[in-house]
């Protein structure tokens, strides 16, 4: 099976099922990339069919109420956030990045060095 293309052999079935069999699936930075066209009915599937069953975890640095653009598709997203939602929890972080908060006080100095 090919994971990272699994249309390619005819496979998709099984990497849903696959996908769906999983007790946590972690979906990380959801619209980093540009999306195929069935990205919107794709995780619509998915989220339904894990709905109630399993834990899906969803990380995107998109607010929730553009992601029914960024998918093409509004009407899935709506149905694939109503269920994410239904026993979700959201946690939602400033516009900060935490990578490149520092803190001062704990950075290496130079003093000495040489």
């Amino acid at each position: 099976m090919n994971w990272r293309n699994p249309t390619i052999d005819g496979s998709r079935k099984e990497f849903m099922e696959w996908l769906v069999s999983l007790p946590l699936l972690i979906l990380d930075d959801l619209g980093m990339r540009k999306l195929p066209l069935t990205a919107a009915e794709d995780l619509l599937e998915l989220i339904m069919r894990r709905y109630e069953r399993a834990s899906t975890l969803v990380t995107s640095n998109r607010p929730v109420e553009d992601w029914g653009k960024l998918l093409g598709d509004a009407a899935a997203v709506g149905a694939m956030l109503d269920r994410l939602l239904h026993h979700g929890h959201v946690l939602k972080f400033g516009p900060r990045r935490r990578r490149t908060k520092t803190d001062l006080s704990a950075a290496p100095t130079t003093a000495g060095a040489g």
